[in-house]
């Protein structure tokens, strides 16, 4: 299983794996990396015949702090299984990412 670390700004929703890149996902680990603000983050997984599904939504991570998701659950991005996604609050938000 390959380790995917992200560096995500701004307040758009970016794609983080892709359907069919063949990863499984069970732990996600959220920094915030602003220098003075919090940031609100959701993450979601979705599948084009179900539709969107949210991990989190909206969690406040204040600045300086980790969030560890690890809730004994994990998703596929097998070939029709699921992209996953994330999306943070503020243009000036940042946040590093770390999935296994």
């Amino acid at each position: 299983m390959a380790t995917l670390y992200r560096n995500i700004s701004g307040n758009l929703t970016q794609q983080l794996l892709q359907v069919g890149t063949n990863k499984t996902i069970s732990k996600i680990s959220l920094s915030n990396t602003h220098a003075t603000d919090s940031v609100s983050v959701s993450l979601h997984v979705e599948q084009k015949l179900t539709g969107k599904f949210y991990l989190i939504k909206n969690v406040v991570i204040p600045v300086g702090v980790t969030l560890v998701f690890d809730n004994g659950m994990s998703f596929s991005t097998k070939k029709d299984q699921y992209s996953f996604f994330i999306k943070l609050s503020a243009a000036d938000s940042t946040v590093d990412v770390i999935a296994n």
